[in-house]
């Protein structure tokens, strides 16, 4: 299997796993047989984590593995089984089918797709995911549903002599997102794949007439030379760090800017075909990029204690699923509140969530809904600016219950970007209101549109943006918007949708 750089590295790599003489032969015994038998073959795959947590959770459907697939306690991977194909020896490429079907169903958002007849097919430091795909009985056969990269991976050996590639990085291609309708874009990451081989049995002897070497060949030695790691120089651009001629005294903030987005998958999900909602901006907030930005700063630093405490006006509500007038998500987020010191800081803010069951809006004072991390480089007064630049955010548990407790504490959020003046004539920073991707995507705010001011934003269909492990997945009203929920965000299951369909 050519999973390493270097075929010659591959191959003593394999000559274990695939038996003492198999990849030793040779050359000549070696084009006789240049093709191994493969038996016993797994691929663990799990397709996409939050898709399977959106199946069993805001869907309240099923996943079945059958037909010689298995999969793992507490909703995890999926193990397909009986693999059998053939190694090539002259190529180092391998062709190996599995046994074994996924079925992914809800009865309350109607949709049902099965993958099954899977094989993977590697040549050099690529591959493929192949499979048959059925989306509510529609069948594509034998598509190339996702490519892998094996450029990293490194083989490892399993019991009984077999080999292990494990955690193949997995990218949806374009034929695997027709397969879904095309709701999921073609590059969008999928789970990683473990691959594991054995040879079916051992390698032909050599040839009579050849004399079979006596030691084994010598590790050959890396041809590439490691990348000295990089060294500062004139071109680098660190962040700045305070100096004499540097405004480091204390003061109150004059102005500044809070820009953040919340959480890009859950953007994507309210604006998109699903929620079919909007957001509004009032008090003072207005987008800004892609994310939004809360402004109108005041406060007080401490340049001694690197501490920032400062507060921004502005509000976002969020509206979705909306029935006779009305809208069974609503939550805001208003009066942002930032403090930050040394490290670490939070973020507090008064919020608003409606239940969707019950209709019942709670109102939290003062909530912490993150803490993050802050750079060594931040927190340092420059030009009379203080800032913080791309702070990572994690939800915190009391944030969890204001999401309805479909998001988990320690999900990623958007991250963080303050700047604050303290003066009134010190310049800040525009910026371009990047969110930088808590999902991995570039949905952004995609489909959103309207005023880049205080007002609100409606929005279309929005683009599919991949997400991690900690993204719960939306309601999904067809089959056709699988994908995009998949990816989407979070939950806010149509629990009252599924209670009148009885």
């Amino acid at each position: 299997m050519s999973l390493v750089r270097h075929p010659i590295a591959l191959a003593a790599a394999t000559a274990v796993a695939l038996g003492a003489g198999a990849l030793a032969l040779p050359a000549v015994a070696a084009e006789k047989a240049p093709a191994i038998a493969l038996k016993d073959g797994t691929l663990d795959w799990g397709v996409k984590e939050s898709f399977r947590k959106y199946v069993t959770g805001a869907a309240a459907g099923k996943i079945e593995a059958a037909d010689g697939a298995t999969q793992a306690a507490d909703n995890g991977v999926f193990t397909f089984s009986d693999g059998t194909g053939t190694y090539d020896t002259t190529t180092h490429g391998t062709d190996t089918a599995f046994k074994g079907a996924v079925q992914f169903t809800s009865t309350a958002h109607r949709f049902d797709i099965e993958i099954s007849d899977v094989k993977v097919v590697t040549s050099g430091t690529t591959g493929h995911i192949d499979a048959d795909v059925s989306l509510n009985g529609t069948a594509q056969n034998d598509i190339e549903f996702a490519t892998l990269d094996l450029s990293a991976v490194k083989p490892g050996q399993g019991a009984g002599g077999a080999m292990t590639f494990k955690d193949i990085p997995a990218t949806l291609t374009a034929d695997g997102a027709k397969a879904f309708n095309g709701m999921y874009e073609a590059g969008t990451a999928l789970d990683p794949a473990t691959l594991t081989v054995t040879a079916a049995a051992s390698s032909p002897d050599p040839d009579p007439s050849t004399t079979p070497p006596t030691t084994p060949p010598a590790t050959p030695k890396p041809t590439a030379t490691p990348t000295a790691k990089p060294t500062a120089t004139a071109t680098t651009t660190p962040k700045p760090a305070a100096s004499a001629s540097e405004d480091a005294a204390s003061g109150e903030v004059a102005d500044g800017n809070l820009d953040w987005g919340v959480k890009e998958s859950f953007r994507t999900y309210i604006t998109g075909p699903i929620a079919k909602g909007k957001v509004e901006l009032t008090g003072g907030a207005a987008k800004n990029g892609s994310v939004y930005r809360f402004g109108d700063a005041s406060g007080s630093y401490d340049a001694d204690a690197k501490s920032l405490d400062a507060k921004f006006a502005g509000k976002v509500r969020f509206l979705g699923h909306e029935e006779g007038g009305t809208y069974a998500l609503d939550l805001q987020f208003s009066d942002l509140h930032v403090t930050a010191k040394g490290g670490s800081g939070k973020l507090v803010a008064d919020v608003s969530s409606k239940d969707q069951e019950s209709g019942k809006v709670t109102t939290y004072a003062d909530l912490t809904v993150a803490t993050f991390k802050i750079g060594s480089g931040d927190l340092t007064a420059k030009n009379d600016v203080v800032g913080l630049d791309g702070a990572a955010a994690t939800l915190t548990a009391d944030g969890a219950k204001a999401f309805g407790g479909f998001y988990q504490a320690g999900a990623a959020l958007d991250p963080l970007d303050v700047a604050v003046s303290l003066d009134e004539s010190a310049t800040l920073p525009t910026g371009s209101g990047s969110d930088g991707g808590t999902s991995g995507g570039t949905a952004g705010g995609a489909g959103t549109t309207g005023s880049t001011g205080t007002g609100s934003t409606t929005g279309g269909t929005a683009s599919l943006a991949s997400t991690g492990a900690d993204v719960p997945a939306g309601p999904l009203a067809a089959a056709a918007a699988l994908v995009v929920v998949a990816g989407a965000g979070t939950v806010f299951a149509a629990r009252k949708r599924r209670s009148q369909e009885g």
